[in-house]
């Protein structure tokens, strides 16, 4: 039986099976959860909000991690996908944006965090217009010593390969004031990989021509570096201030593959060299600001700035019998962006109005050095406006909102660029049946900005007839999501169960077409996106106190249309975890299976990962043995289905890595809450991409 059908079944046998034991055995809850402005359930394990799901750490899950993202992990959260070894944290395939108490953070910054310190973690998979387009939200509520302070370290290394994470920071408590610096390190160098793939292209007159690679090896070099450091200023219930920089370095990214190309027109024994790549910094600066008034009042202020300096490049080389085709792109960026976000909220008792603005700039320079030094600057500005309001009435919480987005590109040497406003409304309802059942009815949408690719027309070869140009003229596109979640709470089991519809009517993606006898790959608003799924994410005590078992089963069916293309695409997808907890001991198993993804004329895939991981804690200390994909083989690609170029990549690389982790983590001193961020603008610097296949 395949992997991802076995794991489908021994999800829904294992949920069905301890839902209808623990259906006879009900038990009165332990833990009892009291607020004023909002209706709460009494669990043990979760209390559902209006808005967010709100987990209190066991005693058992704090003693036996070391640092954030182990109790994270043992936390289970059904629809989250947690890799200590890896240092991610995904649910459904998408990113989460990490924040640690309010304020946007790295993962790295959660390993760093001490179990004992975090006193709650905060889902949010319906974050409100003050989170702008995040997908979802998961943030950690800490406390933090009034004097004194705590040290962390961390280090990863694999028994095999030049792959590892090493983490530290420290934290100074003093009064109302807190500093804090840390740094991490990721390395992987020499990674060893090869592609499998294949391709046929359709000539406007009716030919096609195949062309097939085999491989012969490649590598993957992927390390980053990061530094940070912080102040906090706490006054309770009157001023709040952070300030906050941080560094970010990429000596390499380098994806280098090699090749035997043969074609179906009789050519064959073609070398073939594909790399690609970039290196860069990102330094950036934010500071906040957070005053109340009486009366329930607040004004919030962020700002943020980054910095990007780097370099992106691609080679493509084929050479036969003393023929060569060498098309190198290199790509200098020296780009900015600075965001302001300023907001006002008024708290009644069972009511909430939040209204605010923000304004993002971006300031781009590339430097085409393939083409002379020839230099390009594009201008990117956003202006956000919104109001929120939040009503609570006996068992139904409600939540309504407006934005109104304005987004403006225009490139210096050409002229060239657009602008448009787009609506945002937002509107939630929960209904709580009783303290165990819950539904909650979410709509959003948000705006996606064309990205500096998209949008640049700076032709850019890729191999002898395929090239790449961005289109200016493109705009802003919308999504639109709604959500039915049906939360429920049993004995031993908890999760949910939903469906989830999606739309994006104009979505920016690629479009292929031939000039002359040029394939040229650039970008449209396409005529939309519509896909919906059906998921179910339940967590299941099978013997209490020593094994757990969650996860999360998805199907989602889509459809994509463009320019003279109308696809379907439909699959399983979902994560499952197992952790068997005795004598001071956690084993733990992981299994996932990436989402595939339809999005123009391609369907693309993640890591299908599975992995093996025993730890033990002794004091300050924590020791942990595992492995990476012990079982299967690496797998990471997408398959195209244009009329004019179908094909198929795989990306396979000796993935299976055995490892050994350290954790340290010693505090001192009394706890008092950190200072807790509100608000968190954002923006990113823009980086240019360099064609590739």
């Amino acid at each position: 039986m395949k992997p991802v059908l076995t794991f489908i079944l021994v999800l829904t046998i294992a949920t069905m099976a301890t839902v209808m034991m623990s259906a006879q055995t009900e038990v009165s809850d332990t833990i009892k959860n009291h607020q004023l402005e909002e209706i709460v359930i009494e669990a043990p394990k979760v209390i559902h909000k209006a808005d967010m799901d709100v987990y209190h750490p066991s005693q058992s899950a704090v003693a036996n991690s070391k640092n954030g993202v182990q109790l994270l992990s043992n936390l289970m959260i059904p629809s989250l996908s947690v890799s200590d070894a890896l240092g991610t944290i995904t649910s459904a395939g998408q990113s989460v944006q990490v924040r640690i108490n309010g304020r946007e953070a790295s993962v790295d910054q959660v390993r760093n965090l001490i179990p004992t310190t975090i006193k709650r973690v905060e889902w949010i998979e319906n974050p409100g217009l003050r989170y702008n387009a995040a997908n979802t939200v998961l943030n950690f509520i800490v406390q933090n010593p009034t004097v004194g302070g705590s040290l962390m370290l961390f280090t990863m290394q694999s028994l095999k390969n030049a792959w590892g994470q090493y983490n530290s920071s420290a934290k100074f408590n003093f009064g109302r004031s807190q500093i804090e610096v840390g740094g991490g390190y990721k390395l992987t160098e020499d990674l060893k990989a090869h592609r499998d793939y294949k391709e046929t292209f359709t000539f406007p007159d009716g030919q096609t021509l195949t062309r097939n690679e085999t491989p012969l090896g490649g590598r993957i070099d992927n390390s980053i570096g990061n530094l940070w450091a912080s102040y906090n200023y706490i006054k309770p219930d009157t001023t709040i201030i952070v300030v906050d920089a941080r560094g970010f370095i990429q000596p390499t990214n380098r994806l280098a593959y090699y090749g035997l190309m043969s074609t179906d027109n009789g050519e064959s024994d073609i070398m073939v060299t594909d790399i690609q790549g970039d290196k860069g910094t990102r330094p950036s600066l934010s500071a906040y600001w957070e005053q109340h008034f009486s009366g329930g009042n607040i004004f919030v202020m962020d700002f943020r700035s980054q910095y990007y300096l780097g370099r992106t490049f691609s080679d493509y080389i084929e050479s036969v019998y003393g023929y060569l085709t060498d098309i190198r792109t290199n790509i200098k960026d020296r780009n900015q962006v600075y965001a302001i976000e300023t907001d006002y909220i008024k708290n009644w008792k069972t009511s909430r109005l939040t209204a605010g603005a923000s304004y993002t700039a971006n300031r781009n320079r590339s430097k085409y050095e393939n083409l002379g030094g020839q230099i390009f600057h594009q201008r990117q500005d956003k202006a956000y406006f919104f109001a929120e309001y939040f009503r609570r009435i006996n068992r139904f919480t409600m939540t309504a909102g407006i934005g109104a987005q304005y987004t403006s590109f225009l490139f210096r040497e050409t002229n060239l660029g657009s602008d448009s406003w787009n609506i945002r409304p937002q509107a939630s309802i929960t209904y709580s049946v009783n303290q165990r059942h819950q539904f909650r009815l979410n709509f959003e949408s948000w705006q996606s900005t064309p990205s500096l690719a998209e949008t640049n027309p700076t032709p850019q070869q890729i191999d002898g007839f395929q090239w790449r140009i961005g289109n200016p003229d493109i705009k802003t596109a919308n999504s639109y999501m709604l959500t039915l979640r049906y939360n429920f709470q049993i004995p031993r089991v908890y999760g949910q169960f939903g469906v989830r519809a999606f739309s994006s009517p104009n979505a920016i993606t690629p479009l292929l077409r031939w000039e002359e006898d040029k394939l040229v790959t650039t970008y449209e608003n396409s005529r939309g996106l519509q896909n919906v799924s059906l998921f179910l994410a339940p967590q299941i005590d099978v013997i209490p106190g020593w094994l757990m078992l969650s996860g999360y089963l998805q199907w989602r069916a889509e459809r994509m249309r463009g320019t003279g293309y109308r696809l379907t695409n439909s699959a399983w997808s979902g994560n499952a975890s197992l952790q068997l907890r005795h004598w001071g001991f956690t084993l733990s198993a992981q299994y996932v299976r990436a989402q595939r993804d339809l999005w123009g004329e391609r369907i693309s895939w993640g890591e299908d990962l599975n992995m093996i991981d025993l730890n033990y804690n002794w004091k300050q200390w924590g020791f942990s043995v595992g492995c990476l994909l012990p079982f299967g083989r690496y797998d990471q690609g997408y398959k195209s289905l244009s009329h004019w170029n179908t094909n198929e990549s795989h990306i396979r690389t000796d993935f299976r890595i055995p490892y050994i982790n350290i954790n340290y983590n010693l505090q001192w001193g009394r706890q008092k809450r950190k200072a807790n961020k509100l608000i968190n603008v954002s923006g990113d610097a823009d980086q240019s991409t360099a064609g590739g296949r």
